[in-house]
């Protein structure tokens, strides 16, 4: 039986009440990647300032928390028994040049410890059948193009921080798979999946996204075998990538200002001000014209897990009962929105919306209803799962 059907009610409803296990460098990557034995491993960073690299200069200089993690807790962890226990080689660390974007292709250019210039495709990816990177900006989408290239696996774990650590990434991989894999059974080939979102103000939108039957995919963990892939850790989600979408849904921007976004034909075409800085939003439909593929829908997503808050979205969007629309490029999630359809490259990113009752305090989800031929079914009520979805994950 899976880790969340053995939890009661009460701590699906409240997350932050679970026990979870020690964290084990070992026991997450020997069920992240079996086997292991044999595999030659590395870890990717990401640095402003490359210069940092050498002498893990980073170390002693301020910031770099989610760097400084990846050593503590990767590095340092593989050098002392990780690689013997897990039947390893290599256990190298490399920073990559920062890219300031979610999912933004990566220079060439890297840096060993020495503080000698390498190559990624020459001396990194060909090299190592295992690559980790932890780092400030998500990677998955241009490290799942390139590990088809060069055949490697590997994870991304960007804004690392000590609540993923014992939480997201302290859990059994296995657990979390046969989760996803019960709720993707239960929304998979779904034709359409309708939100309703309450405002403060008594109004109430709704946007409607169009799947047309499509299979339900899963990022469950796993990266097992021998097959090149990436798991983007923590893992725990149900996803889409929508054919259509139309309606209206809110927006929280990163300076707190509250918006509601118009979609039409997949494509968000404009933002109105519900309060704060006008010039954000000024800002935004400004890139909108600029650039209109910035504002496509290329993904759905709903978490599988029952995770506590870390205030990062990569596990925050993995919590059941949360929802989360993406913009922008899909390619890594099989969808056909590539880089090189944006206007720039700097635009060319993969940006998570996410719905949750910490970051958008200010929007509730009412309800989620999934319609499948002549089934139709809640899943989501006021950020809670529903019994649809219960009942699916306790196998009844």
């Amino acid at each position: 039986m899976s880790s969340v059907a053995l939890l009661d009610r009460d701590v699906i409803l409240h997350p932050e009440r679970r026990q979870f296990p020690e964290f084990s460098l070992a026991r997450l990557l020997g069920t992240v990647f079996e086997p292991t034995r044999g595999c030659r491993v590395c870890i990717l960073i990401d640095l402003e300032d490359e210069t940092l690299m050498k002498g893990f200069g980073f170390l002693n200089t301020e910031g770099h928390a989610v760097q400084k993690k990846a050593y503590e807790q990767f590095f340092l962890g593989l050098k002392d028994g990780g690689l013997q226990e897990l039947g390893m080689t290599g256990g190298e660390m490399f920073a990559y040049k920062m890219t300031h974007g979610s999912n933004l292709d990566l220079k060439d250019e890297c840096w060993d410890v020495e503080g000698q210039q390498l190559s990624l495709d020459r001396d990194i990816y060909p090299n190592y059948d295992i690559i980790l990177c932890i780092s400030t900006f998500s990677a998955t989408a241009p490290l799942t193009a390139k590990c088809k290239v060069f055949g490697f696996r590997g994870a991304t774990m960007h804004g690392l921080n000590d609540v993923i650590l014992s939480t997201g990434l302290a859990v059994s991989y296995d657990d979390v798979s046969a989760d996803a894999e019960k709720l993707r059974v239960a929304l998979t080939k779904a034709d359409e999946i309708e939100i309703d979102f309450g405002l403060e103000d008594g109004r109430v939108l709704t946007a409607c996204l169009v799947l047309n039957g499509q299979e339900a995919q899963k990022s469950h963990g796993l990266c097992k075998g021998e097959k090149p892939d990436i798991a983007n850790l923590p893992a725990g989600e149900v996803y889409f990538v929508p054919v259509d979408a139309n309606g209206q849904f809110p927006m929280k921007y990163a300076d707190g200002t509250l918006g509601v976004l118009d979609v039409k034909d997949r494509n968000i075409i404009k933002s109105t001000l519900i309060e704060g800085n006008q010039a954000t939003i000024d800002e935004h439909n400004a890139r909108l014209a600029d650039d209109p593929m910035t504002g496509t829908l290329g993904e759905l997503g709903f978490g599988t897990q029952v995770l506590p808050v870390s205030g990062a979205d990569i596990q925050d969007e993995k919590v059941l009962g949360t929802c989360h629309l993406a913009t922008g490029r899909d390619d890594h999630l099989g969808g056909d929105i590539v880089p090189d359809m944006f206007k720039k490259h700097e635009n060319s990113t993969h940006d998570d919306i996410l719905f949750a009752p910490h970051k958008t305090p200010n929007f509730d989800i009412q309800q989620v209803r999934m319609k499948r031929g002549s089934q139709q079914e809640i899943l989501i009520e006021h950020f809670r799962p529903s019994e649809y979805l219960l009942k699916a994950l306790a196998g009844a």
